[in-house]
């Protein structure tokens, strides 16, 4: 069992470090450059090489049955959850078998919505408090499961 973190624009790279000392899973903190490596024993950096997806490409040949992913990347997402891996969001939703469909259809209707109007302004809503308890949760359930 390992721990995948798509950590480049991970904001609960943390909660990933903590929830994995408690049960001592190895963690994969995966990324272009740009993050400060862990001196935590059971955390390894890897850089991959620029370019884009390479961070995705080098989880996505590595995670599968048994592990758990970390990703805001819902492509990345739909590659892990098809090889067995459990997937969850920033903010502790699980994308599964169940329901990664739905939101692969959802990213591409709205890529098309920003593609037609160049001027649409904003992005998501800010990550929040509640937002990094309910991944902290979430983490600790996943990771629970997945050593069973």
């Amino acid at each position: 069992m390992s721990l995948y973190v798509d950590a480049d624009a991970c904001p609960v790279k943390e909660e990933c470090i903590r929830a994995a000392d408690r049960l001592g899973v190895r963690v994969f903190m995966v990324c272009n450059g740009g993050i400060r490596p862990s001196a935590h024993p059971l955390v390894e950096t890897v850089f991959v090489t620029e370019g884009p997806d390479e961070a995705d490409k080098w989880i996505a040949e590595r995670a599968g049955p048994g592990d758990v992913v970390i990703t805001g990347d819902i492509p990345l997402a739909a590659k892990c959850v098809a090889a067995g891996a459990q997937v969850l969001k920033h903010n502790g939703e699980a994308l599964t078998a169940a329901n990664i469909g739905n939101v692969l259809a959802t990213r591409d209707l709205m890529a098309d919505l920003r593609a037609a109007d160049p001027f649409r302004q904003g992005g998501g809503r800010a990550f929040s408090k509640q937002d990094r308890a309910r991944f902290s949760s979430a983490i600790d359930r996943a990771l629970r499961t997945a050593e069973r």
